[in-house]
């Protein structure tokens, strides 16, 4: 069986639990019937490399937790019909950021980058959250592919 490619490098010098996060991704191309011949990017950067995307790519200032940055365009498949190989695209992370979320949302770090791990896993699948129904549909597929992780560690 094919695997995807999934590469995570902690540019931030952090400690968090990257083959978590990579296993996590996995979990995520299963549950929603990507092609094992996909690859996607993960990355954890400091503050100040977050804020240069941040503000290069969206137009916006400062730091934020998480970007994605999607290459094919690919979107879910089915049990019937995976999704098509090819490059997913980039997730970029900022920990630092994020800790502070972390805390407010009562999650470890660890447990808070899987959550922005799979938040832009979906948008790299085409998920937004612009609406109000986007937003829930989106939150929800996040909770129940987060809670399916954790029942199978």
């Amino acid at each position: 069986m094919t695997l995807p490619s999934i590469s995570v490098d902690d540019d931030a010098g952090s400690s968090l639990d990257l083959t978590a996060l990579s296993d996590l991704a996995g979990h995520v191309f299963r549950q929603l019937h990507v092609h094992p011949e996909c690859e996607v990017g993960i990355t954890l950067v400091d503050t100040e490399r977050i804020t240069t995307l941040h503000e290069d790519w969206m137009n916006e200032p400062g730091p934020t937790d998480v970007l994605s940055f999607p290459i094919d365009e690919l979107t879910p498949g089915t049990a019937e019909q995976l999704s098509g190989p090819g490059i997913l695209g980039d997730i970029v992370i900022c920990p630092e950021f994020a800790h502070k979320d972390a805390n407010e949302a009562n999650r470890t770090l660890d447990q808070h980058v899987q959550f922005l791990t799979v938040h832009g896993l979906l948008h790299l699948l085409g998920y937004d959250h612009a609406t109000e129904e986007d937003y829930a549909r989106m939150f929800a597929l996040q909770d129940e592919l987060l809670d399916s992780w954790g029942s199978t560690r």
